[in-house]
């Protein structure tokens, strides 16, 4: 259903087509927070990103691609992003029973690089054919190859718009520009967010941010200002507020799997910051269905005000 808060969010995108804006209302309209303008997204690029052994022989069930749409059914999950070899496994079978993110980009780790890029995998063709609500690309700011990552994304937009698709976005922070603490600084990361707005995101992904400030320049002007970073929520804020004032959606990265009350108070920062939700994938299809099931539903809970 569509409600107050989902109109008000799809009025920020003044410039999409009725096509684009659709597809957006079917991802806040979707699942058990449906109308609520949060969101949970189940995103399995894991197992080429990191490898299938790593990824699912904690849970073998999850080597098989129709578990992971099985799982964002059952959870009420609003959208589930994967690749396109996952997404054509199963897209058929399941179709219409969960909005489709298809993931343009992808990465492996089978070469140490210092400065990474993104391979593309897949095609708005391909995700307008399988029946997807959207793309996902992924850039690296801080990487040397970042301004062609750039480029690719800003035309990937374009073409994905105008065929009715919304843009999410993986803004990652790494490279030989940062340091290993500055992939996840407060300063870097509030950057990623911006840079992935003003290249057309509709929807923004990055990581928890830490109290680390990477560059001096946005330190001086931190404490010049009196920004207040001092608690996860905070940053959370700060993050959504550089991308638009909090008028793009911004959500957040689940991270490698951690212990349940970890993840639920960082699901309560986001709240309290003001983001709009999570997308948490080896925290969610590392462990058997049914503690996966209870898992998300408190995550949702939590989102839904039904929990603290």
């Amino acid at each position: 259903m569509t409600t107050e808060r989902v109109s008000e969010i799809l009025s920020w995108y003044g410039s999409d087509n009725p096509g684009t804006l659709t597809n957006l209302a079917r991802l806040l309209t979707h699942g058990a927070l449906a109308g609520t303008g949060r969101l949970v997204i189940l995103p399995v690029d894991q197992g080429f990103e990191h490898g299938p052994g790593r990824s699912f022989a904690m849970n073998p069930p999850a080597y098989d691609p129709r578990y992971h749409f099985e799982l964002a059914i059952e959870a009420g999950c609003n959208a589930y992003a994967a690749p396109l070899g996952f997404l054509e496994a199963g897209a058929r079978e399941f179709a219409g029973r969960v909005p489709l993110i298809l993931k343009l980009s992808n990465h492996d780790v089978l070469l140490e690089e210092r400065d990474p890029a993104q391979a593309l995998t897949g095609s708005v063709g391909d995700a307008v054919r399988l029946g997807c609500v959207g793309i996902g690309f992924t850039i690296y700011p801080g990487s040397e190859h970042r301004l062609t990552m750039y480029g690719q994304l800003r035309a990937l937009a374009e073409e994905a718009k105008a065929h009715g698709l919304a843009v999410v976005v993986w803004s990652y922070p790494r490279g030989s520009g940062l340091s290993k603490e500055g992939e996840t600084a407060i300063d870097v990361t509030a950057y990623a967010g911006h840079i992935a707005a003003q290249l057309g995101a509709h929807v923004i992904k990055v990581k928890l941010p830490s109290a680390h400030v990477e560059q001096a320049a946005a330190k001086k002007v931190y404490e010049k200002e009196g920004v207040p970073l001092g608690t996860l929520a905070e940053r959370v804020r700060h993050v959504v507020q550089a991308a638009f004032d909090g008028r793009r959606i911004v959500i957040f990265s689940g991270g490698a799997a951690d212990t349940d009350e970890t993840v639920f108070e960082q699901v309560r920062a986001i709240r309290d910051g003001g983001g709009f939700g999570s997308i948490i994938g080896r925290n969610s299809f590392q462990r058997r269905k049914p503690d996966a099931l209870r898992f998300l539903k408190t995550v949702m809970d939590i989102y839904a005000g039904a929990k603290k």
